[in-house]
């Protein structure tokens, strides 16, 4: 019995740390992006999508999230407009029905600001992207919002053409999650 409480301890402490898992809560979160249509504001969401995330801010070396999107549940106000963002011209949903997320990192700013750095898989093409975001912890509940710039030709999104949609985009997240 001698032997094994000081292997124990060294498991233990040998064991690497891991940060706490969330679930997210559909209901209150939101993935979206932005960009220009016709030279007018256009938004929209994603109704289905899913997200594993083990995230700690004291222990941001175990942080990771991995994000599962179905692009075929992309919605707006304009419905016409969906159809098209959907088609073999857009996100060619048939061919490519999900756009897939992984964190590399995570890096704090100081207080409630973080940097997610990550891989984006979309339309077949896969990039690394930026997230910075806020956070905030009450309790068991988190609260996270943030965006990311990026262009929908890096991804073979549409055509190089400008016109009617820009190149650039923002994705945004409003996201509740709990412990």
């Amino acid at each position: 019995m001698k032997r094994l409480v000081p292997l124990v301890a060294f498991l233990l402490a040998a064991s690497p740390a891991f940060a706490a898992h969330w679930t997210v809560d559909a209901a209150k979160s939101k993935l979206g992006f932005t960009a220009t249509w016709s030279k007018q504001p256009f938004g929209a969401r994603f109704k289905t999508w899913k997200a594993s995330i083990d995230f700690d801010p004291a222990d941001l070396a175990h942080a990771t999230a991995d994000v599962t999107v179905d692009i075929a549940s992309e919605a707006s106000d304009q419905s016409e407009l969906d159809d098209a963002l959907k088609g073999a011209q857009g996100f060619a949903a048939t061919q490519f029905p999900t756009a897939h997320f992984v964190t590399t990192g995570f890096r704090s700013k100081g207080g409630n600001a973080y940097v997610a750095t990550g891989t984006l898989t979309l339309h077949g093409i896969s990039k690394p992207v930026v997230m910075p975001f806020n956070l905030t912890i009450t309790g068991k509940t988190a609260h996270m919002t943030g965006t990311a710039a990026l262009l929908r030709t890096d991804f073979g999104v549409g055509g190089e053409a400008t016109d009617p949609v820009a190149h650039a985009v923002i994705v945004t997240v409003d996201l509740t999650a709990t412990q």
